[in-house]
């Protein structure tokens, strides 16, 4: 049997790289090589990574052979334009994305508490709870610490984990699914989603005794996108009542155009309670007497178990577990 020089060459590679003691790599590794491995990830090609560290093209790739050389592996392929990262290549530039966003962290939080802060805390939430619980946690937490900084974003539930497991994110209120069911994240319950059908005021829908799903099935609906959670859970709904679920539909998941189509049109939307209650008090919306039995899974606090939370999310933990016995009136 012929063995190529190239597999024997990767085989010694691998073993050289197995018996090589991390503090071998601690002491020799340098920051300038992290920061190289996240630029070639981002530009995929040595000049412009050189030009956005600021260094020249040949110390960029001297800094590159050295770090392959320290690890005795080939980090990225080279090809006729450009650089693509091989098997070995993701996983460093993974922990490299983790390492600078670690020191970055550090250097924030020491000067934020030098400047009498608490740092910065960045939170992910999905919209139920964005409307209901997060304003109640962040107006708390920034009365008692004026000087930590709150960034939020809102999205749906997988966008946030994928933002949480890049460490863009300190923690996330969602959900989980199975396919997260492999990443290193704890969770804690904090409640359930109802759904509810709203139209707007003034629809001849609220003159219509009893409501029924077969009364509004021809209506004109905004809905979710295909391949969402409640998208699915509203269609499935109709076919549980023997109905064919409505065919016209509008998708979206911008609250905000749907509030404008609801206040303009007779349509109906299918929204979280919390969110549709939240568009009733201001009157831009109101809720159908209709029994939806339409409900997605709970929602909870989602934290990455392989990392310390920094102070500054430990208390936006603290309050949300707060807010959460105030709002919701579970511990």
């Amino acid at each position: 049997m012929k063995i190529h020089a190239a597999e024997i060459s990767n085989s010694i590679s691998v073993q050289t790289l197995m018996n090589t003691p991390p503090w071998y790599v601690r002491s020799r590794l340098k920051t300038r090589q992290l920061l190289l491995l996240v630029a070639l990830a981002e530009e995929g090609n040595i000049h412009r990574a050189a030009e956005v560290l600021n260094m020249t093209q040949p110390a960029a790739s001297k800094l590159l052979r050295e770090l392959e050389a320290m690890l005795g592996v080939a980090l990225f392929e080279r090809l006729p334009r450009g650089m693509r990262p091989t098997l070995y290549g993701d996983a460093m530039i993974r922990h490299a994305r983790a390492v600078l966003g670690s020191l970055d962290q550090a250097q924030e939080e020491v000067m934020g508490l030098k400047a009498g802060q608490l740092g910065h805390v960045a939170v992910g939430a999905i919209t139920s709870p964005a409307v209901k619980l997060l304003p109640q946690a962040v107006a708390v937490l920034k009365r008692e610490h004026p000087g930590l900084r709150v960034s939020l974003e809102i999205e749906n539930s997988n966008i946030l984990l994928d933002r949480l497991a890049q460490d863009k994110l300190d923690l996330v209120v969602g959900r989980l699914s199975a396919e997260h069911d492999r990443l290193p994240l704890g969770y804690e319950p904090i409640a359930g989603e109802p759904v509810c059908v709203v139209a707007r005021p003034g629809h001849q829908l609220f003159e219509t005794h009893e409501l029924s799903l077969d009364a509004v099935q021809r209506a004109c609906w905004i809905v979710p996108p295909e391949g969402s959670v409640l998208r699915h859970r509203f269609d499935l709904m109709f076919r549980r009542a023997s109905l064919v679920p409505p065919t016209d539909v509008v998708e979206t998941s911008a609250l905000l155009f749907v509030t404008q189509m609801i206040e303009q049109s007779d349509m109906l939307a299918v929204l979280a309670a919390d969110v549709a209650e939240y568009y009733a008090r201001h009157g831009m919306v109101k809720i159908l007497p209709l029994d939806v039995p339409c409900h997605m899974d709970d929602f909870g606090l989602i934290t990455r178990t392989d990392r310390l939370l920094s102070p500054a999310a430990q208390r936006m933990t603290e309050a949300l577990r707060a807010a959460t016995r105030n709002v919701y009136g579970v511990a």
